[in-house]
């Protein structure tokens, strides 16, 4: 037998059945680790809105189908990336399109309706200089447990399960930071939540080469 023989049936003996599964299952449980400690880094940061009141605003639940909508999208972009040669469809894109889309639209809608004198409030609101940093800052233990959770499964694309992975983390974190965060128009969700998700997602990308290298 030829030793290139030999490797192939020793190979074949030696494979296992990989669980489609098990990726979703890992990035699903990472990631809800990460968001509970930023939940806890929130309580200790930055304290809670009154909830009882934002549970029953719109805008409440208006930024945080949003930033969930791209946590979602960065998901599925996340457990087809994480599997070496596996196609990444376009569901993931179809879902960030539409939460992008939707939210532009409600804030040009929201623009137009304005006085002029409105628009500043509408677009920069009261933290606008601190929003996308604090939702990045809130990302880093989403994307700290995801990569860990990432680097059991070897993955091959490390910069897009990097910007993945921070895409994920970014929805998330965005969607935590409203708990505290009583900024409520569309126009500055649209500007500044968008922001620190984009943040955390070219961020998370730059640093998967790194981090993800086995």
């Amino acid at each position: 037998m030829k030793t290139s023989d030999l490797i192939v049936a020793l190979t074949a003996a030696d494979a296992r059945p990989v669980r489609q599964a098990a990726p979703t299952a890992s990035v699903a449980a990472t990631a809800g680790i990460g968001a509970a400690a930023a939940v806890a880094v929130l309580a200790l940061w930055l304290g809670f809105q009154p909830l009882t009141h934002a549970f029953g605003a719109r805008w409440f639940w208006m930024k945080a189908g949003f930033s969930l909508s791209l946590a979602l999208s960065g998901f599925l972009l996340l457990v087809r990336a994480v599997r070496p040669g596996a196609r990444l469809g376009l569901v993931w894109m179809v879902i960030g399109v539409l939460a992008l889309g939707a939210i532009g639209l409600m804030a040009a809608h929201t623009s137009m309706r304005a006085p002029p004198d409105r628009q500043t409030a509408l677009w920069l609101g009261s933290t606008w200089r601190v929003c996308p940093w604090r939702i990045l800052a809130l990302a880093i233990p989403i994307y700290a447990a995801i990569v860990l959770g990432m680097r059991s499964l070897a993955p091959t694309r490390l910069g897009l399960v990097g910007a993945a992975a921070g895409l994920l983390a970014g929805g998330l974190a965005a969607a935590v930071y409203g708990l505290y965060c009583q900024e409520n128009t569309a126009p500055f969700t649209a500007a500044w939540y968008s922001a620190g998700i984009a943040a955390s997602a070219l961020i998370g990308g730059a640093l998967g080469t790194r981090l993800l290298r086995w």
